[in-house]
C-alpha cells in the first residue's frame, strides 16, 4: 500500500540502518492508517471464538516432536500414524550442517542433535541415510552425547544410550526437604519444579527399554561409549567453586543410589506422586507445559498406573491436545506432518487482543468486548498456588497464561488482563471491581524485595542453584525482570496509582538500576532488548516518569539506532546468549511494534525513525489486515519473535504479529491527533 501523502522530507538514516529525530510534525496519511487499524481490528475480531476468547497458535522447536516419540516409543504406545508425521516435521527444520537449531536461524543445538537423531532411529531411519550423515557429522563435532544435559541423558538413560549411574543424582528425596531449609522445591522456578518433581520418579524408578541394536547411538559418541567419560567433569582451573562443591555431593548422592541407601525412598516417592496429583485438578495436565506433562506421563507409568486407569486416560489426552496434526500438509508445504504445541496461550492472547481492540477504539460496551472480559471472568484463579508458600495472608485473585491452571497464575498474565478490563465497561460493573482489586493487592504481595516482579514466584533468586549438576537446562530460577516490572506499572498507572505509593517508586527505581549502558533493557520473556524496552518505556510513560530524563532519553535513541534501512525493526533470539547483538535482524512486525511503541512512550512522535516505522508496518498489512514475517521461519510463521529461554525452548507467538501492529498504529494515530504542545 502507497500513501501518496506521505511527506517525510529528508531522511537522516545512516548506512548501519540508525534513524536520527528530525523536528517538526510529520504528515504520514492519517487516513492510511486509521484504514490499517480498521482492517486490523476487524480480523482480529473475526477470530474470535463463540465463547469470547482468542487463542493463535503456539509454536516450539523439533525437540517437542523427538519427545513425542520418546515417550511413546517407551510405554509403546501413541498413532503410528502421528509419530511418522511427527517424523516430517522433524524432517522439516534440520539445517544446513546436519542439526537442529532451538530457534530459528539459530545454530545447532547438541540436544536437539542427539534427540532428533535417536527419535528417526527409533522410527527406522539407518544410520547411513544422508540425513543421518550429516545429523551425525553435526553431533559430533559439538563433543557428542556427553555433552548434552542432564534432561536428554535421563530420556537416553530409559533405552540403555546412556549410564543411569552417571547422569546427576535427581532423588525425589528433594521434595522432602522443608520450606525453611535452604533448597526446597519451592526456591526453584515454577516450570522447573513441574518438570524435575516428575522427573525425580523417573529417576528413581529408572525404566529401561531395551532397544535393538540397530536403533541405538553408540555412533554419537566420540571415540566410542566404552571410551567416553559419562560423568559430569570438574573443574580444574576453579578448584574451589560452587560446580565442585555441588558436583561432591552429587557424587556422594550416586554413591548411596548404587548401594541401595535410600531410606526416605518410599515416603519421597508417595509425596512426589502426591504433589503431582494435587497439581492435576483444575489443571490441563501438570503445568499445563509440555515438558511437565510428559514427566508426569512416564512417571505414573512406572508408579504402576494403568493404561486405562482414569488419571493417565486425563494425562494422555490433555498431552495430546497440545498436538496439531496435518494428515494432508499444508499449503506452504504439502508434506503431512504433526507438531506439537509447548502449551496453549488462551488467557495472554485473549487480554493483548482485547487490550489492542480497546486502544482501536472497539466501543467498551460493544457485547464482543463485553464476551471476552466474562470469559476472562471464567478464568480468574481462586486457589492458594504453589505462590502462597512464600506470599501469606493474600487472597488469591490473578490469572494464568492457559486454558486451565490454577496452580500458577503470573503476574505478566494477570497485569496484561487487568490492561484489558480497563477496556471494557462490563454491565456487572461491581463484579469487575472486585476481581481488579482482587489481582492488584495479588500483584503487589508478589513484588519482591529489589522492588521488581518476577512470572510466577516471589524473591525466587538463589542464583547459587544455577550450579546444581540437574540445574544445567539454564532456567532454574524465576528473578524479577524489567518486562513484567514495566507492564506493571503500566497497569498500576491504568489503576490511579502513583510514584507517591513507596511500591510503585521501589519498582521504578528497581527499573532505573536495570537499564544497560546502551540505554536498552533486557526482557527475559520476549525477544529481546526491544521487547523490554519497549515494556519499560510504556510503565514509565503511564506512571509519569519524565519522558526528559536521561534514562528515556538514551532508550529511545537506541531505540532509533537499531531501526533496519527498510524502516523496521528486528531482533534474534541469539542475543540470549550474546548481548552484542541486540536489536540486530530482519525486520518483523511485532519488533517493529514494539520499537514504535517505545519511541512513542518516549516522546518521540515527530522523527523520520517513527514514520519511517509506521510507514513499514502499514505498507506490509495484507489486504485481510494481517501481517507475515517477511523471512520464513518454522512453519512459515514467527521467526524472531519466539520468548522464553531459547537455550532451553523456543516460543513463536503467531499472534504476536496481530495485535502488537495494531496497537502500535493505534497509538501512533492517538499522538498525532493531539494538540501539538
Amino acid at each position: 500500500m502507497q500513501d501518496q501523502n506521505y511527506r517525510p522530507g529528508t531522511s537522516a538514516a545512516t548506512e548501519a540502518g540508525a534513524a536520527q529525530p528530525r523536528f517538526g510534525r510529520i504528515d504520514l496519511g492519517l487516513d492510511h492508517v486509521r484504514t490499517a487499524v480498521r482492517k486490523a481490528a476487524d480480523w482480529l475480531l473475526s477470530q474470535q471464538q463463540p465463547d469470547g476468547h482468542w487463542c493463535g497458535e503456539l509454536e516450539a522447536d523439533v525437540m517437542l516432536e523427538a519427545d513425542y516419540i520418546f515417550m511413546h516409543t517407551l510405554l509403546g504406545t501413541g498413532d503410528p500414524g502421528k509419530m511418522q508425521r511427527a517424523v516430517n516435521e522433524i524432517l522439516r527444520h534440520q539445517n544446513e550442517d546436519g542439526g537442529w537449531s532451538v530457534y530459528p536461524g539459530g545454530p545447532s543445538n547438541i540436544n536437539y542433535g542427539v534427540k532428533a537423531y535417536h527419535a528417526l532411529k527409533m522410527m527406522g531411519w539407518s544410520a547411513e541415510h544422508p540425513v543421518m550423515v550429516k545429523a551425525r557429522e553435526s553431533v559430533l563435532s559439538q563433543g557428542g552425547v556427553v555433552e548434552c544435559n542432564t534432561f536428554t541423558k535421563i530420556y537416553l538413560c530409559a533405552f540403555g544410550q546412556y549410564d543411569y549411574d552417571a547422569v546427576p543424582a535427581i532423588p525425589p528425596e528433594i521434595v522432602l526437604f522443608p520450606n525453611w531449609f535452604y533448597f526446597n522445591i519451592y526456591e526453584i522456578s515454577a516450570w522447573s519444579r513441574g518438570i524435575l518433581v516428575p522427573l525425580s520418579i523417573i529417576y528413581a524408578k529408572k525404566p529401561l527399554k531395551l532397544l535393538p541394536a540397530e536403533q541405538g547411538i553408540e555412533e554419537l559418541f566420540v571415540g566410542g561409549r566404552k571410551n567416553s567419560n559419562l560423568h559430569l567433569r570438574w573443574d580444574k582451573k576453579q578448584p574451589v567453586s560452587w560446580r565442585n562443591f555441588f558436583l561432591f555431593w552429587n557424587r556422594l548422592a550416586q554413591g548411596y543410589e548404587r548401594v541401595h541407601i535410600r531410606p526416605l525412598r518410599k515416603k519421597a516417592l508417595k509425596k512426589a506422586e502426591q504433589w503431582m496429583l494435587e497439581r492435576f485438578e483444575g489443571s490441563d495436565g501438570l503445568g499445563a507445559i509440555f515438558p511437565a506433562m510428559l514427566n508426569a506421563i512416564v512417571a505414573m507409568r512406572h508408579l504402576g498406573y494403568s493404561l486405562d486407569d482414569p488419571q493417565m486416560i486425563r494425562a494422555m489426552d490433555e498431552f495430546e491436545k497440545l498436538g496439531i496434526d496435518k494428515p494432508n500438509g499444508e499449503p506452504n508445504y504439502p508434506t503431512p506432518t504433526f507438531r506439537m504445541q509447548p502449551c496453549l496461550s488462551p488467557v495472554w492472547d485473549t487480554a493483548q487482543v482485547v487490550s489492542a481492540l480497546g486502544s482501536a477504539d472497539i466501543s467498551p460496551t460493544d457485547p464482543r468486548m463485553i464476551l471476552a472480559a466474562d470469559w476472562l471472568f471464567s478464568k480468574e484463579s481462586r486457589h492458594k498456588g504453589d505462590w502462597a508458600q512464600k506470599v501469606k495472608n493474600v487472597e488469591p485473585g490473578g490469572w494464568a497464561f492457559f486454558y486451565n491452571n490454577i496452580h500458577y497464575p503470573d503476574v505478566d498474565d494477570t497485569g496484561e488482563v487487568l490492561l484489558a478490563l480497563k477496556a471494557v465497561e462490563h454491565p456487572h460493573e461491581r463484579q469487575q471491581h472486585d476481581i481488579a482489586q482482587r489481582a492488584i493487592n495479588w500483584v503487589f504481595g508478589m513484588q519482591c524485595k529489589n522492588g521488581g516482579w518476577a512470572s510466577f514466584d516471589r524473591d525466587n533468586t538463589k542464583m547459587i542453584f544455577q550450579y546444581i549438576p540437574f540445574a544445567d537446562h539454564n532456567a532454574m530460577l524465576d528473578p524479577p525482570t524489567v518486562d513484567i516490572t514495566g507492564r506493571i506499572l503500566e497497569t498500576l498507572a491504568a489503576y490511579g496509582y502513583t510514584r507517591r505509593d513507596k511500591r510503585v517508586e521501589a519498582a521504578v527505581q528497581f527499573i532505573l538500576k536495570e537499564q544497560e549502558s546502551d540505554g536498552s533493557w533486557f526482557g527475559r520473556w520476549g525477544v529481546n532488548y526491544l521487547y523490554g524496552t519497549f515494556l519499560v518505556l510504556r510503565g514509565l510513560e503511564a506512571i509519569g516518569f519524565d519522558q526528559n530524563e536521561p534514562a528515556v532519553q538514551q532508550s529511545v535513541e537506541w531505540v532509533r539506532s537499531v531501526q533496519n534501512t527498510d524502516g523496521g525493526w528486528g531482533e534474534w533470539c541469539a542475543t540470549y546468549d550474546d548481548p552484542g547483538t541486540r536489536g540486530v535482524g530482519p525486520s518483523t512486525p511485532s519488533q517493529t511494534a514494539w520499537a514504535l511503541l517505545a519511541l512513542l512512550a518516549g516522546g518521540d512522535t515527530r522523527s523520520d525513525s517513527v514514520a519511517k516505522g509506521v510507514r513499514w508496518l502499514v505498507n506490509q498489512q495484507h489486504e485481510d489486515g494481517t501481517w507475515s514475517e517477511l523471512i520464513p521461519g518454522r512453519n512459515g510463521e514467527s521467526y524472531y519473535t519466539g520468548t522464553g529461554f531459547p537455550r532451553v525452548f523456543y516460543l513463536g507467538y503467531h499472534l504476536y504479529k496481530q495485535y502488537f501492529p495494531l496497537l502500535a498504529l493505534t497509538t501512533y494515530d492517538k499522538a498525532m491527533r493531539a494538540p501539538a504542545e
